[in-house]
């Protein structure tokens, strides 16, 4: 990623406390619905837990992610993934198929990213994929921003994210050759399997970073004592406040 995002992923924390976003991943599988034969690659593979579902479709799959951890994870399944940077691809008039599942909004420039599936796929292929879209966990980023200001910090610096509207990356995708054909945002709450520290721990640690250690325990409660009015049930139960941008498009060539 061209960023200084302080993000890094461990495929057992990903596991335990964000398994979720590979199992809630079904429907944009079923819009890049790969067929037999097909060559696809997979931008933010992960740990490869909806690569694999690809890959029993019949589909050649290259799946690449930024994290060696994850890449590692998914290798152990058999997969064919790599670790590489999605501003940088190195494939070109090669797939049928692009896909990618809550990764794309980590991924900066944007620009760089549509170009590189632009060059990767052949005449006709498809890009199919679904990330965070405008407004995404927009409680838990105001709370993350407010409690490093309160400290001094600047909150907004820290934010890591790219959550654009459907207008926004519909024009983006059809300024690099591709019609699109369908791009909704899609707001989703999810229940957490744990604390909402937990979350912020595995899956926006950029707001935690700036934070000394011996103090972020304490930085993480008071998070999540500005957000449990909104995001915590009465049993003490967490949801992220999720909206998803799923896309599809195809490649004019």
């Amino acid at each position: 990623m061209i960023n200084s995002s302080k993000q890094t992923w461990n495929s057992d924390n990903y596991a335990n406390n964000a398994r979720f976003v590979s199992d809630l991943g079904a429907p944009v599988l079923d819009l890049l619905a790969p067929k037999p034969g097909e060559r696809i690659l997979d931008i933010g593979c992960g740990d490869g837990a909806l690569t694999q579902k690809i890959v029993a479709a019949g589909s050649d799959v290259v799946a690449i992610d930024h994290s060696p951890s994850q890449v590692a994870a998914a290798r152990k399944l058999g997969l064919d993934a790599h670790v590489m940077d999605a501003t940088h691809l190195i494939y070109a008039d090669e797939f049928e198929g692009v896909f990618s599942n809550a990764a794309l909004h980590w991924i900066k420039p944007p620009e760089a990213v549509v170009a590189g599936v632009a060059t990767a796929l052949k005449p006709g292929g498809r890009f199919v994929g679904e990330f965070g879209g405008y407004g995404n966990v927009s409680k838990i980023r105001e709370a993350s921003i407010a409690a490093l200001n309160a400290r001094g910090l600047d909150g907004e610096a820290a934010n890591p994210w790219y959550f654009p509207t459907p207008e926004d990356y519909s024009a983006l995708l059809s300024a690099h050759g591709f019609d699109v054909t369908s791009a909704v945002l899609i707001p989703r709450p999810t229940p957490l399997p744990g604390r909402m520290a937990d979350w912020i721990k595995t899956l926006a640690q950029d707001f935690v970073a700036p934070v000394p250690e011996t103090e972020q325990d304490a930085f993480l409660q008071g998070i999540e004592a500005d957000l449990a009015d909104d995001l915590q049930d009465a049993d003490g139960n967490w949801t992220a406040d999720y909206v998803r941008l799923r896309f599809s498009a195809s490649f004019k060539g």
